[in-house]
């Protein structure tokens, strides 16, 4: 068996879940190999909606602009039951939510990554599987068989098993995947609609028929796809195509390798239950699967982990098990980059599992229980769950990494997501910038310092970057804006509570004063010249935060205090302080 070195992480699996956390680790510079034993990208449309915070997460890569220009947009979903339209949800998000809902094939969504992924030096290794590995207090032992059959012993420093439902490294490691599977078997296909078919563009449809009882025994679900009247059709399978399941470890999920519909079984279904007829063509793939609902009892052991459907299969309700593992793949991507480049203690890595496994449980539950009872049983209200649907809400306030709360009453906190904004101007952009704007390129820790000029921020600037030197910190200033005749450097009366100040082009209210120049703090420094930031983030006087690479707050504090709230930060992180060789 050839041996081959080593590389700081093999990740095994190369659909979205494991490119993301491939690219995440690369962007932050940590060398890595992934593998994958399927010797091409799979044509299926298995996963198609990408979430807003799926969005956001690859808008602070730097992916995102190559997605929008591929996906389509998702505008609501249109219901039937028993041929009579019975609910219209438009999925309409708060203006300060830089994205909306997509959809986009699972195969173009694996294609823009891969490509993102080349673009940072990193390749996938195609017809090469993971055999079997070993784990010691000093790294993995994996062995590979590449696509020429040859044996291959890897040396790595960790292991992320991103390989599906069926994954190996799950399995190896021993961990449970308690759960159930759902007794009815469905089809997919990706085909076109003639154009008498009369949805409105950007809407999926769910076309129900319900029997004696109120149960749901016939099911039409379209999903539009780019092109022009193509969509991914789900429905439930006839008995002529239905076949046992052959799974050899139990778990009964994904697509079949069994036969396929053809068009006449996907039109027959369509002639029953679509809102108007229509003629359906372009077939480009079909399949039968099957769906089950599980979850393993911790996302890693020792210097292993899983993620996606490796940790977490559940129903394809509201398009949420792709975006969740992508957001697995960065939340665990950043910290083992942190571990690696020796910035933080391996006890940061069990922070993934803390996080990350309630929001599974979470997932799990939910698609569950509206696969089985549908939205309209759900308990919140309908601006909360489209915020939940489009994992906005997604948060750690509970979990290791998550700083003392402070401020306002409805103010962020340690641990959830870090809003938006836009509004942000400088003497020299002609145009005012969003919040993402600002972070993306920066792919560590961001600090926001915000307060007027002055002596405290000043201070609060200066200790900020001193702190640079145990942890990567990017560092910034956003000062109120001005309203019109203020003197520079004065603070706006009522920034705190979002009053606006000047327009977004630099412009007084007559459009002939601009805005003071920031002061020279010795870190780049924004205007909130819209009175977003302050409006969304409730700045409490001088108020400074802690924006992780994930987009998560990590911290919130008052200027004041700005050296021992980045010093428990970091000890939050498990940073070494002062001190390589040892974990605080």
């Amino acid at each position: 068996m050839a041996r081959t070195g080593t590389t700081d992480v093999l990740i095994v699996g190369a659909g979205p879940v494991g490119l993301s956390a491939a690219a995440e680790l690369r962007r932050h510079g940590v060398s890595c190999r992934l593998v994958d034993r399927l010797p091409a990208r799979l044509p299926y449309a298995k996963a198609v909606g990408i979430q807003p915070r799926t969005l956001e997460l690859w808008d602070r890569m730097g992916l995102v602009r190559a997605v929008l220009e591929t996906a389509v947009p998702m505008r609501g979903q249109l219901t039937y039951v028993d041929g009579r339209e019975a609910a219209r949800i438009d999925l309409a998000l708060p203006p300060e939510v830089p994205y909306g809902f997509a959809a986009l094939p699972q195969y173009e969504t694996e294609r823009l990554l891969e490509e993102y992924l080349a673009g940072l030096g990193t390749a996938i290794e195609r017809g090469t599987e993971l055999v079997s590995f070993g784990q010691d207090p000093d790294g993995v032992t994996a062995e590979l068989r590449t696509a020429s059959g040859a044996a291959e012993e890897l040396r790595v420093r960790y292991l992320i098993g991103c390989d599906g439902a069926h994954s190996i490294v799950r399995k190896t490691l021993g961990l449970s995947f308690e759960g159930g599977a759902f007794p009815a078997t469905y089809m997919l296909g990706d085909v076109v609609a003639e154009s008498d078919w009369e949805l409105p563009e950007g809407y999926a449809l769910r076309s129900e028929h319900r029997g004696a009882d109120g149960s749901t025994d016939d099911v039409l679900v379209c999903i539009p796809l780019p092109g022009a009247g193509r969509y991914r059709m789900s429905m439930m399978v006839p008995p002529e195509l239905t076949a046992p399941a052959n799974a050899s470890d139990g778990v009964t999920h994904g697509l079949d390798g069994g036969q396929g519909p053809d068009l006449s079984h996907l039109q027959a279904v369509v002639d029953r239950l679509a809102p108007g007829p229509t003629r359906l063509s372009g077939l480009r793939w079909s399949s039968v699967f099957r769906i089950s609902h599980r979850i393993v009892d911790r996302y890693g052991e020792g210097r292993v982990f899983v993620a996606g459907d490796a940790a977490h299969i559940h129903p394809p309700t509201g398009a949420q098990g792709m975006n969740t593992g992508v957001q697995d793949a960065v939340n665990l991507g950043w910290k083992l980059a942190l571990v690696v480049r020796g910035e933080a203690g391996p006890g940061l890595l069990g922070s993934y599992d803390a996080e990350r496994r309630p929001v599974g449980e979470e997932v799990v539950g939910r698609t569950v229980r509206h696969s089985t009872q549908g939205f309209e049983t759900d308990p919140d209200d309908p601006r909360t769950l489209l915020l939940r649907e489009a994992q906005l809400l997604v948060g750690y306030r509970n979990g290791p990494l998550s700083g003392v709360p402070y401020g306002p009453v409805g103010a962020p906190q340690p641990g959830d997501r870090a809003p938006d904004c836009t509004g942000l101007t400088t003497p020299i952009a002609v145009h005012p910038f969003r919040l993402l704007d600002v972070l993306r390129g920066h792919p560590g820790h961001v600090v926001l310092l915000y307060g007027p000029e002055g002596a405290e921020l000043a201070a609060a600037a200066t200790e900020a970057s001193a702190c640079g030197g145990l942890l990567p910190l990017t560092v910034l200033a956003v000062l109120p804006g001005e309203t019109p005749g203020e003197a520079p450097g004065e603070a706006p009366e009522g920034a705190a509570e979002g009053a606006t100040g000047t327009t977004g082009s630099g412009a007084d209210a007559a459009g002939s004063t601009p805005p003071s120049p920031p002061p020279d703090l010795g870190v780049p420094a924004y205007r909130d010249a819209a009175g977003e930031f302050a409006r969304l983030y409730l700045p409490d006087g001088g108020t400074g935060f802690v924006v992780r690479p994930d987009g998560q707050l990590a911290a919130r504090f008052p200027l004041g205090g700005t050296a021992a709230a980045l010093s428990g930060c970091l000890r939050a992180l498990s940073v070494p302080l002062g001190n390589p060789s040892a974990a605080v």
